[in-house]
């Protein structure tokens, strides 16, 4: 069996409201990360209301754990991107091209009914 690790660090948020599932798991040389959302570790509130705001913080967040795991952004092969109003999909690409550099990963975006908090992106 591969080995497995729980990856924590309190440079991101904690699970939300205290859910039970782990920012991240490394699993032998791959790390699965969980939703993030636009949430600054210890906060409540959401990091900003429009849709760039609150996908520059989804992105400090998944640095953090990334980072935490011993990884990094220019590691990633597959995002999922979900979107409360596909509408915000030209600015939230816009932000997600300047972190994902000249080799981005594959992804799926898709419009969602609603994300906790009333969050625009995960």
């Amino acid at each position: 069996m591969t080995d497995k690790a729980v990856v924590r660090t309190d440079r991101a948020p904690a699970p939300y409201q205290g859910a039970p599932y782990s920012q991240a798991i490394r699993a032998g040389a791959f790390v699965f990360v969980s939703g993030q959302l636009a949430l600054r570790p210890g906060e409540t509130e959401l990091a900003g209301g429009s849709i760039g705001e609150q996908t520059e913080q989804v992105f400090a967040n998944l640095r953090a754990v990334l980072e935490a795991a011993g990884s990094g952004l220019d590691c990633l092969v597959k995002t999922t991107v979900f979107l409360a109003d596909l509408a915000d999909f030209p600015g939230m690409n816009e932000v997600y091209a300047r972190h994902v550099g000249s080799e981005p990963p594959a992804r799926s975006t898709v419009e969602v009914a609603a994300l906790p908090s009333g969050a625009l992106v995960e």
